[in-house]
């Protein structure tokens, strides 16, 4: 009896102690219309409480977060996570008929998971058609209490939040595109913290200011929810110390020049060592091929206390600066420390190769009788009308997708060799609903391979459900004898989100430990749209905590 009472006390004192550690955060989104003036014009745009960018989320690691969401917008609306790995949590993933159907106007749904293991920052963004450009805000896990950062710890922390612009409604951009089988039009301009700083004879144009104190450090939690553009950013006369991207710690090192593609996040410290000054802040596209980009400039401000001088400028780096895009992404390594070790799969169950570009498709009420559109190992991803997560779940994927993704192409090819690589008459790519299936706990390595098919172009690629370990990248085709020899197989970088070189290659591993259906996809929303992309169907393991679990009550129909 004794020895009952005292596993009882025990328990519910680990019970309290488990609480104490981690707590239950509540948020309300409300999607709402919001008035907006930028480059001298109106516009209402889709907000989350009518804030641009929307409301940070701040926990930290292991903490319970629950969002009510109640769409009041006349567009279908869901929200993802990104870089949240969402164990055994896939219904709250968000990728619209991938793991949930859309909230519909008037509809509610309750997001709910944990950030299990995770500490940093992440994003949060709309995920359906282009809603994102407006409906994104910043993920904030810091860690437990009482474990430190593993490197000194700043003073206090800023939030910058990179996005795009246009003047027109984002949703009549990629529908006269979709309509015309034409690319869209880029934005018109870029934003930090929902500013684009000073424009010429737009006087409600004003940029974003960072407040500093001579002596003190600051994390920059940097994030770029940009649409379609990787972007550099720059402080002038200041070096950076990353120690961070993707929500994963990295060895330090200083740079004067950050890169970042979308969905990219990185952790910076800021050291305020000048005196007193004022300096230019800025973010510009990268772009290192032929295919138009937007190349305007956000401009913002790095301010001393008690600061009378004039502004400090900043040379911001060529559009096509390849070499500076390339120097930050070969800087990153994973901390790999005893509290943090780097655990990269070693012995690999499934070796694939995805040949990623762009093609054309027939296409009889479009302009030119063609449509652009873009594919992984020739599939362009056609989207169901119901989620593949539902689906799956309750064993009704007939008529819904087929779970014989290929994974390699099926035809080889020079893929870097230019246009003459491949007929003219062979730029069509075949539609499907295709998964690749992965049993649980399986290791999985990834060449994505970049094609020079009408034009090469750089992809940011993003892995929902799971982190992965960039061991390789290089320009050129992927040699399969020599290019293994040189993978990083001790402290490759973590990340969620990977910039595949132009007219190159990048390597990856990951573990499919976690059950679901988990999107695969280039984060530029125009090869989204045009059907870069794919899904794993990651299968229930043998124990009860390695199985999904029943959706929701309240998750939406279609």
């Amino acid at each position: 009896m004794a020895y009952s009472c005292a596993r009882i006390i025990l328990l519910v004192f680990l019970s309290l102690l488990y609480l104490a550690e981690a707590n239950i955060r509540h948020y309300k989104f409300n999607v709402v219309l919001k008035n907006m003036t930028k480059l001298c014009s109106t516009k209402p745009i889709v907000t989350i409480n009518g804030k641009f960018p929307g409301p940070t989320l701040y926990a930290r690691e292991d903490d319970n977060v629950i969002v009510n969401l109640t769409n009041n917008v006349s567009y279908n609306v869901t929200i993802h996570w990104h870089g949240v790995k969402q164990l055994r949590t896939g219904w709250s993933d968000g990728p619209a008929y991938i793991t949930q159907c859309p909230v519909q106007p008037g509809g509610t749904f309750i997001y709910n998971f944990t950030l299990t293991g995770q500490r940093g920052t992440l994003l949060w963004h709309a995920h359906i058609s282009w809603l994102r450009a407006t409906v994104h805000g910043a993920i904030v896990i810091l860690p437990k209490h009482g474990v430190p950062y593993p490197f000194p710890r700043p003073h206090t922390d800023k939030i910058i939040v990179f996005g795009e612009w246009w003047k027109s409604d984002v949703e009549d951009v990629i529908n006269q595109s979709t309509k015309s089988g034409l690319p869209p039009n880029i934005s018109d301009a870029h934003t930090m913290n929902g500013l684009t700083g000073p424009i010429t004879g737009c006087n409600n144009s004003h940029g974003y200011t960072l407040h500093v104190e001579t002596g003190k450090s600051y994390l920059l939690r940097i994030i770029n929810a940009a649409v379609n553009d990787e972007l550099f950013f720059k402080i002038a006369q200041h070096n950076l110390t990353v120690v961070e991207v993707d929500a994963s710690y990295t060895k330090p090192f200083n740079t004067e020049t950050l890169f970042l593609g979308p969905g990219q996040t990185a952790n910076a410290i800021l050291t305020a060592n000048h005196p007193t000054g004022n300096f230019l802040m800025t973010i510009s596209p990268f772009m290192d091929t032929v295919v138009p980009v937007n190349n305007a400039t956000a401009t913002a401000f790095l301010r001393y206390k008690n600061t009378t001088t004039s502004l400090t400028m900043s040379k911001i780096p060529p559009v096509n600066a390849t070499s500076i895009a390339q120097n930050f992404s070969d800087s990153l390594r994973s901390l790999n420390s005893d509290e943090y070790p780097t655990n990269v799969p070693l012995k690999i169950d499934h070796s694939l190769f995805f040949a990623i570009g762009v093609g054309v498709n027939p296409c009889s009420t479009c302009i030119n009788g063609t449509k652009t559109i873009a594919d992984i190992n020739n599939v362009s991803f056609v989207m169901p009308t119901m989620s593949l997560l539902q689906a799956h779940y309750f064993n009704k994927s007939q008529g819904v997708f087929t779970d014989d993704f290929p994974g390699r192409p099926l035809t080889p090819f020079d893929y870097t060799g230019g246009n003459n690589s491949k007929p003219l008459s062979n730029l069509q790519t075949k539609n499907g609903t295709q998964v690749y299936r992965l049993e649980f706990n399986a290791t999985v390595q990834i060449i994505i391979q970049g094609t020079s098919v009408i034009a090469p172009e750089s992809h940011p690629t993003h892995l929902h459900g799971s982190n992965f370990f960039v061991v390789g990248k290089g320009l050129g085709n992927f040699d399969p004898l020599m290019d293994p020899k040189k993978f990083n197989l001790v402290d490759p970088v973590e990340r969620n989100t990977v910039s595949v070189p132009t007219a190159g290659w990048t390597a990856i591993r990951f573990i499919a430990d976690n059950p679901g259906v988990w999107f695969f996809h280039c984060h530029l929303e125009v090869h989204t749209s045009w059907g870069l992309k794919m899904a794993f169907l990651v299968e229930d393991g043998k124990g009860s905590n390695e199985k999904l679990p029943q959706p929701p009550s309240d998750l939406p129909k279609c």
